[in-house]
């Protein structure tokens, strides 16, 4: 498909602006493009401070193809390598745990915590061979509010930097003190932008959600674009006379909120009174995600029903969202649909990222 020459074309001023094309939501070359400009450039979130706490503790994940193996060292510092063996591309290390080494799986070359090779099996009578040439290749790591993220681009700014007001905004949550409750996956048969926009705006509340929409303000619902996230945030509902069935908070006051937050490009954090939830969107495919909820409770609450209830309303949550994405993902390749308009007053969110998202993709460097 030949995307056009004004795809990547969003008006600063939301009023004047249009949506990024339906194209961008279903040409496999544009998410090609994607995992170089964007997902392999930003600060992605790829595990808990909990599977690291200890000296030799280690796990393993990929990013975008990329294997990646992430230890804390003797020194008590977080490293992250790719996970690929300088000899001849075997797994240094495998799953999750705690070692005082790595031993490659295909030819036993071995390795320290700090990614110095300790020792190269039968590597006599190599000319000039030198073991500090075959360290493993790190990547940038580092962490914040318990969690763990990788950057594969060496000159991208320092994770603080990128976080702007974030972390000023978010730390009034405990999330620190929390400990994972449980995790749900979510395949979804849609484009991950997709998924971020309908994140991005409560104006489907009412339609989408009438649950969700008992518990919040709906009149009271605020969206704060910043420079790599956004906020959204709702006064919660208290009980309310002659209420049919409970309310979640019934003895919510005025300044009790929740608050959600969307950083640049995929990951959420969706901050309620008694829990937190940490939601990562994956692409897989031009048109198929997966969705990765993981939620922190105290771990004091984890045996009391209403962690279940919290996970239970969430994941209810997902799910219709997860419908209605699904429906518009394939009416985005309807011939009766291009572009579209932003509503000034709630979709503020959306024409945010449209912006961020299109200034990545015009640029080799942002």
């Amino acid at each position: 498909m030949d995307i056009s020459k004004n795809a990547f074309q969003v008006d600063a001023e939301i009023a004047r602006a249009w949506t990024l094309p339906a194209e961008l939501y279903r040409d496999a070359s544009i998410w090609t493009a994607e995992k170089e400009k964007i997902f392999s450039r930003t600060w992605q979130v790829v595990g808990h401070g909990s599977q690291v706490a200890h000296p030799g503790d280690y796990f393993t994940t990929e990013l975008m193809g990329e294997p990646l193996l992430f230890v804390r060292g003797s020194d008590a510092k977080l490293r992250g390598f790719y996970n690929v063996c300088r000899h001849r591309a075997g797994p240094p290390a495998e799953g999750c745990g705690s070692h005082k080494l790595f031993r490659c799986g295909y030819h036993g070359w071995t390795y320290g915590l700090d990614g110095a090779l300790i020792r190269a099996t039968e590597i006599e009578g190599v000319e000039g061979f030198r073991p500090e040439d075959f360290a493993l290749k790190a990547v940038r790591t580092e962490e914040w509010f318990s969690l763990v993220f990788v950057n594969l681009d060496l000159e991208a700014r320092p994770l603080r930097e990128s976080l702007g007001e974030l972390p000023q905004q978010a730390e009034k949550f405990p999330f620190a003190e929390m400990k994972l409750f449980e995790r749900r996956t979510y395949d979804m048969k849609c484009n991950w932008k997709t998924y971020v926009d309908n994140y991005l705006e409560g104006y489907h509340l009412p339609s989408v959600h009438p649950g969700l929409n008992r518990e919040l303000d709906y009149n009271a619902y605020v969206v704060e674009p910043y420079e790599r996230h956004v906020r959204q945030f709702s006064p919660i509902r208290g009980a309310q006379p002659g209420d049919a069935t409970p309310r979640r908070y019934p003895n919510a006051r005025e300044d009790l909120t929740t608050d959600y937050f969307w950083i640049f490009p995929n990951w959420m954090l969706n901050c309620y009174p008694d829990n937190v939830s940490l939601n990562i969107v994956l692409p897989v495919e031009a048109e198929r995600s997966l969705a990765i909820f993981e939620w922190y409770l105290p771990e004091k609450d984890h045996g009391a029903p209403a962690a279940k209830a919290s996970v239970e309303f969430s994941d209810q949550i997902q799910s219709e969202d997860v419908g209605i994405c699904e429906t518009v993902q394939k009416n985005l390749r309807s011939r009766s649909y291009s572009r579209g308009r932003f509503s000034v007053k709630q979709e503020k969110g959306v024409h945010a990222f449209h912006r961020m998202y299109a200034e990545w993709m015009k640029d080799s460097k942002s």
